[in-house]
């Protein structure tokens, strides 16, 4: 079955054009991505890509944008090299796909990455953000491990946790109004369980007329009524990064 009916809606805009700045690194067993910013700093960001992986130009491109700001920037291969998500597969084989794909068991990749960030590259206060799919695991990552400081969730796709929400650590959420993937009563009851359940600092924001994956596209196809919320999204998540590391 084709997918013109169901154009993915991360897909909007990927910058194929853009090589990147970093390196690609083997972290253990897993591979990564890396960007290092030219004064030296121990503030890290993991970040955590979508469901087209660690290799997809628009991630990169916030990594880089990450290490613009000061800080190092590892995007893992959380699929550990399965093979990632492509917009030609068919939507109807998505299900079996993603069963071996749980963004709620990167548990032990993430505990190599951050030996990688504190023994090779000296980091001391480390973040992590991700985008949908890794959006999710950055609210599995905010519930249950002590070593991250702070997560700003994109997208995450919240029915894969949507029953835990007592987090350790301050997360920042960031939703579209537009998105089909995740319905605004979903977002409306995470703040629900947010606000009777955590006890540490966290927000829930929406940004008016914005889809499924706005803040990581590229930048000469933004609209021109987005682009104020895709440049805010960003600054926003930066400004949270700021905050805490």
């Amino acid at each position: 079955m084709a997918n013109e009916s169901r154009p993915c809606p991360c897909d909007i805009g990927d910058r194929f054009d853009y090589g990147g700045r970093g390196q690609e690194v083997q972290v253990e067993h897993i591979k990564a991505y890396v960007c290092k910013p030219s004064a030296s700093t121990d503030k890290a960001v993991i970040v955590i890509h979508d469901i087209f992986g660690w290799q997809l130009p628009n991630t990169r491109y916030i990594a880089d944008m990450l290490t613009t700001n000061g800080y190092i920037a590892i995007c893992p291969d959380f699929f550990v090299g399965q093979e990632a998500w492509k917009p030609s597969n068919d939507w109807g084989s998505f299900n079996d796909w993603l069963k071996t794909r749980n963004a709620g068991k990167i548990d032990k990749e993430v505990d190599a990455v951050l030996k990688y960030l504190r023994d090779q590259c000296g980091a001391k206060k480390i973040g992590v953000i991700g985008f949908c799919w890794g959006g999710a695991a950055v609210q599995h990552l905010m519930l249950k491990n002590p070593h991250l400081k702070t997560g700003v969730s994109l997208y995450g796709v919240i029915r894969h946790f949507d029953d835990k929400s007592n987090l350790l650590h301050p997360t920042f959420f960031i939703f579209g109004e537009k998105d089909d993937i995740i319905p605004l009563e979903q977002v409306t009851l995470l703040e629900q369980k947010l606000k009777q359940n955590c006890k540490v600092d966290y927000e829930v924001k929406i940004y008016p007329g914005q889809t499924h994956g706005f803040v990581h596209r590229k930048r000469e196809d933004i609209n021109p009524q987005d682009k104020p919320y895709i440049e805010e999204g960003r600054k926003d998540m930066i400004n949270w990064l700021n905050k805490y590391l």
